[in-house]
């Protein structure tokens, strides 16, 4: 048997174009050959279990060797096997049928992913890091000749008579210069741990040194001898592949620890598991999120069929999930193709929803389950939960029955509750039922206790999130203003029918401003006189809650950023009914109002932590002088 011939190709020469588009991502033409080995074997297991094999199967696995100074690597099974006329379909033909029109479609295409697979170029990743490819193989089929078939990177190749005396198939890749760091166990390790490790055939990388129990020595302590064994990098049988019933809670935890080695535990779990309309299977942990609002994106693992294709999982699971971490496995995603075909391709939009709702009912089932342990979890998955919320809107008709609110003192409501236990007591003139909130209550806690002497409720929102989650419940609750205790005084921000009288007549009010507008001096500080109670403090600093929470979200980089450049305002409230102010009124001495309306500005700005630098100094020591 012996044969030349050229590879047909209706276009310029293909293997220029494979290593200059692929070359970011050459690593990938060990998971392509492991791949490629591993169906062969499954085919041969499966014919047997047909009944259409009835030879031995031996030890069915694969194995990945190399010779650092032959500068070769070899990928061997013990599958199906090809014919001389197989390797002539299968390598010089079926790979290259969509040649011309992979030309065309994807001559500017910059992802090797784009490329792979979809043209049956896999086998031909192998030229990315050799000058010259080798098969030896043989066929299953009764009286079949072994075959060798070698091509240099060129369209011609040879097909001899091969030296192959069992079934199956080693591909043998004579590396070239850019390639030699895969010459290196550690390299090629790595390579087959992120890409192949959940394989289901046993993929062997050289030999592991083991100790095994050897009896008991003089003094009766156990004896261990050390013997070698193949070195299998995969788990073969991954708990995705497996029915939820035969799996127990330690199986779970297992995976994750085999997954994410140095992570705390999580804190569930959802075992996906659907065969139509499409198919997945997976398992999604929910971990400890806190509030560490850095998005741990690359968590969740993208495996199609057991081989890892990618950890970027943007456009299949909803941007809200990818806190989240875990496996999602689907034979029905496109993982081939230019991104915005995956983003506009209709089995990914029904695995997205799918997922969003799979998630939302096991929230719900814990709330239901065990309301108290939902609630001592909510600290780790109220950022996740928000921050669904915020963005998929079928996400929010789940999760509002479910979705906590915390007070100040510590107590939890559902959405509905809340309203029902604050709507009495914080309903405005114009019926609008406002919720007080603080993201500070050490900072804030003047505000807190102002708010709690007349009865009212302070949530706490102190998440990177709840900027925008405030928003979200402005426009999603019905006649709802969402306020921060700090963003007026108390009788503003709950604006009722019945405030206090006013102390003061018109001219005094005009005096008192002019006095503190005098003392002051700050163009970013407004100063208004209110008539509060006499209980409420004299001066009090506010930011208005629009102004603050646009400067907020544009610090978060919410899409804000003009109001991020603008300058902070403030207003200074001045309690026209407190008797602070009617001393300051009635003092003589134009110079001794001055320092006492600046004392009370200071104590103000002190209270919610603005004083610093020399004007603390000064406020320091004008106290020291005053007593």
């Amino acid at each position: 048997m012996q044969e030349k011939g050229t590879i047909s190709i209706h276009t310029e020469n293909i293997f220029p174009i494979i290593k200059k588009f692929l070359y970011s991502d050459h690593e990938i033409f060990l998971r392509e050959l492991v791949s490629n080995a591993v169906d062969a074997t499954q085919k041969i297991k499966r014919l047997a279990s047909l009944g259409q094999y009835n030879g031995e199967l031996g030890n069915l696995q694969v194995e990945v060797a190399f010779d650092e100074k032959a500068k070769t690597i070899t990928i061997s099974d013990n599958g199906l096997g090809m014919t001389a006329e197989e390797i002539k379909k299968y390598i010089n033909q079926i790979a290259f049928s969509g040649a011309t029109e992979f030309m065309e479609k994807f001559k500017d295409a910059k992802d090797a992913n784009e490329i792979i697979g979809r043209f049956g170029l896999g086998f031909y990743s192998a030229f990315m890091v050799a000058d010259k490819v080798e098969i030896q193989t043989l066929s299953y089929q009764d009286g079949a000749e072994a075959a060798r078939w070698i091509c240099d990177g060129s369209t011609e190749f040879e097909i001899t008579e091969g030296s192959r005396t069992t079934r199956g198939t080693d591909v043998i890749l004579h590396i070239n210069a850019e390639g030699e760091e895969f010459l290196d166990k550690h390299r090629l390790q790595e390579i087959l741990n992120k890409y192949c490790k959940f394989l289901p055939v046993p993929i062997k990388f050289g030999t592991e040194t083991e100790r095994e129990p050897d009896g008991e020595d003089e003094e009766g302590k156990p004896k261990y001898t050390e013997v070698i064994v193949d070195n299998i990098i995969n788990n073969t049988n991954p708990i995705w592949t497996k029915a939820p019933s035969e799996l127990i809670d330690q199986d779970y935890l297992d995976f994750y620890k085999e997954l994410y080695p140095f992570s705390e535990e999580p804190l569930f779990w959802i075992h996906l598991n659907v065969d139509y309309p499409f198919n997945l299977t997976g398992v999604l942990y929910f971990p400890k999120v806190k509030n560490d609002f850095e998005i741990t994106k690359n968590k969740i693992k993208l495996f199609s069929r057991q081989v890892f294709i990618t950890d970027e999982v943007k456009d299949i699971v909803p941007e809200f999930l990818m806190l989240l971490h875990g496996v999602i496995d689907s034979p029905d995603i496109p993982l081939n193709v230019s991104r915005s075909f995956l983003q506009a391709d209709s089995n990914v939009k029904k695995i997205n929803n799918y997922i969003t709702k799979k998630v939302a009912d096991k929230l719900a089932e814990l709330f239901k389950a065990d309301r108290k342990s939902f609630e001592e979890k909510w600290s780790d998955i109220g950022l996740f939960v928000k921050y669904g919320m915020i963005s998929e809107d079928k996400f929010y008709d789940k999760a509002k029955d479910f979705a906590l609110l915390t007070n100040t003192a510590n107590e939890f409501f559902t959405l509905d509750e809340y309203r029902e236990k604050v709507k009495a007591t914080q309903t405005n003139k114009d019926d609008t039922v406002v919720y007080l909130y603080t993201n500070d209550p050490a900072k804030q806690d003047t505000f807190i206790q102002s708010a709690n002497k007349k009865g009212y409720d302070v949530l706490l929102m102190n998440s990177p999130i709840d900027n925008h989650f405030v928003s979200q419940l402005e426009q999603k609750l019905e006649k709802t203003a969402v306020k921060r205790v700090d963003a007026d005084v108390i009788d503003k921000l709950i604006n009722k029918a019945d405030t206090p009288a006013h102390a003061l007549t018109e001219e005094q009010s005009t005096k008192v401003k002019a006095i503190f507008e005098k003392a002051i001096t700050k163009p970013n500080m407004k100063v208004e006189i209110e008539s509060l109670s006499p209980d409420e403090l004299p001066v009090t600093v506010t930011m208005d809650e629009f102004m603050r929470r646009m400067k907020d979200m544009a610090a978060m980089g919410g899409g804000m950023s003009f109001y991020g450049s603008l300058p902070d305002n403030y207003k200074v409230s001045i309690n026209g009914n407190h008797k602070l102010i009617s001393r300051i009124l009635n003092d003589e001495n134009e110079e001794e109002q001055t320092a006492l309306a600046r004392q009370a500005f200071d104590l103000a700005l002190l209270s919610q932590g603005m004083l610093t630098g020399a004007e603390l100094t000064d406020f320091v020591n004008r106290s020291v002088n005053l007593i």
